[in-house]
């Protein structure tokens, strides 16, 4: 299966772009499996997000520009930036606070937890490089002997930038069991030559071998989740929203 979900298909404002990627599969669930809702933000420096909840979301912020100090109810304080990625798995119950240091431009990514009222916890990650250059990167990921940045349901993340001239597959092969969903964060990107990704856009996979392309520099997450494992899907932000 390949499926497009074009831009007409998110909601939100001038400052975040939401996606519900299962809405564009059916009516039951906004959430494809664990993978509950993709934000693209581009917020100006000076814009602070006062102390709120989550509850049983699993949270990454992965921001491409700009920097974000993050302060949350157990008196942690931290910045995010695009070295410095932060995964919050809510679980039960917890509040945080963001306020944009500088301009910032990225993607807050809600995934769905492997069960309910979880222990909450709070991870950094430092990147080696900002780009993983022509090469997939698993980013997050369910084992904590692959990714620091560790899932609580049978999903993983990975990114890369693309560059012009080469052709590009998935990361590995995945079995029928596995959906996937290729976002495009920056530039175009063309599938199999027929289907034409834009920024914003991405496209369902399963059971399904896919090569692209890009006549310029592209930024993609590749997000991939386990159909058969369990999650939870009652989150604040990543639950079904029917």
């Amino acid at each position: 299966m390949l499926k497009k979900i074009d831009n007409s298909k998110k909601t939100g404002n001038s400052h975040i772009a939401i996606l519900f990627p299962g809405l564009d599969l059916g009516d039951r669930d906004t959430g494809y499996y664990s993978i509950g809702r993709i934000d693209q933000a581009n917020i100006q420096a000076g814009a602070v997000i006062k102390m709120h909840p989550h509850s049983n979301d699993d949270i990454l912020s992965y921001f491409r520009t700009g920097k974000v100090k993050h302060t949350d109810s157990e008196g942690f304080e931290e910045f995010i930036t695009p070295g410095r990625l932060m995964l919050m798995k809510a679980g039960k119950i917890f509040h945080h606070e963001e306020a944009v240091r500088e301009n910032v431009e990225g993607l807050q990514i809600f995934i769905r937890p492997g069960m309910k009222d979880s222990r909450p916890e709070v991870i950094f990650q430092e990147l080696e490089q900002v780009h993983s250059v022509d090469q997939w990167r698993l980013i997050a990921s369910p084992d904590a002997s692959r990714t620091r940045l560790q899932l609580s349901s049978k999903t993983w993340i990975y990114d890369m930038q693309a560059t012009a001239g080469k052709s590009f597959a998935l990361p590995e092969t995945f079995g029928p069991d596995f959906g996937l969903l290729l976002y495009v964060f920056q530039g175009t990107i063309a599938v199999n030559n027929e289907i034409g990704l834009d920024k914003g856009e991405s496209l369902f996979i399963q059971d399904e071998a896919i090569s692209f392309t890009t006549e310029n520099n592209a930024e993609l997450v590749l997000f991939v989740t386990d159909t058969t494992a369990p999650y939870y899907d009652g989150g604040m932000y990543s639950g079904n929203q029917k």
